[in-house]
Order: structure tokens, then sequence, then C-alpha cells
């Protein structure tokens, strides 16, 4: 009522079931951030990830993974979360592990569009 609503965020939050078709399937750049509740960079680091998909253009899709419901984090080999990886038409194309600044992130995007 007094402007104070949280504005919701374009982030699709991705699962084993789901993975195909938000991530694979998705013909265009996809970020996918590997994080856990516990983690207290993937704390730091998810609001920023929100900021993103709510800022930037093109064909991107940003996504999260939480990596303690689900397996696929295991089958792609994460070890260390925060894990961001870049997917361009279904491929990966970029894995970054730890907490970048946001603007190194978009960079890493948009070297995919």
């Amino acid at each position: 009522m007094f402007g104070f609503f949280k504005k919701e965020s374009k982030t699709v939050h991705v699962t084993d079931d789901t993975w195909n078709d938000e991530v694979i399937n998705f013909d265009g750049v996809t970020l996918v951030d590997v994080w856990a509740p516990w983690c207290g960079p993937c704390k730091i680091l998810g609001p920023v990830i929100d900021e993103i998909s709510n800022e930037i253009e093109g064909n991107v899709k940003i996504c999260k993974l939480n990596s303690d419901e689900n397996n696929k984090s295991r089958e792609l080999g994460i070890r260390g979360i925060p894990t961001m990886l870049i997917y361009k038409n279904g491929k990966l194309k970029d894995t970054v592990v730890g907490l970048i600044p946001k603007n190194n992130i978009i960079e890493k995007i948009e070297a995919w569009l």
C-alpha cells in the first residue's frame, strides 16, 4: 500500500525434474546459481542473482538450483558453492566458483549473448 512491495524476481528455481526443460532445452543463455541454504557466500550472492534476473535484457534465463534438495549438483560434479554455470542453447560454456561482483557476473553472461 505504501510502495514498500518487494519486486518479484524473474529467477527460476530449477529442480532435478525441471532441469532439462528449464536449462538444457532453453534456446538462449542460462545462468544457473548452484547454492545451499547454509552457505554464507550463497546468502550474499542470492539477492545479486535476483537483481540480475530483473535487469538483464535479451534471451537470458537466470536460475537457481538448491544443491541440498537436488542430485543434479552431484551429477554436474559441483564441489564448491556458490557455483555459477553458464549454458548457451543447452551446452555448458562457463563455470564460476565463488563470490564475484555483480558486474563481473553480467559480463560473463553478456559474453555469450
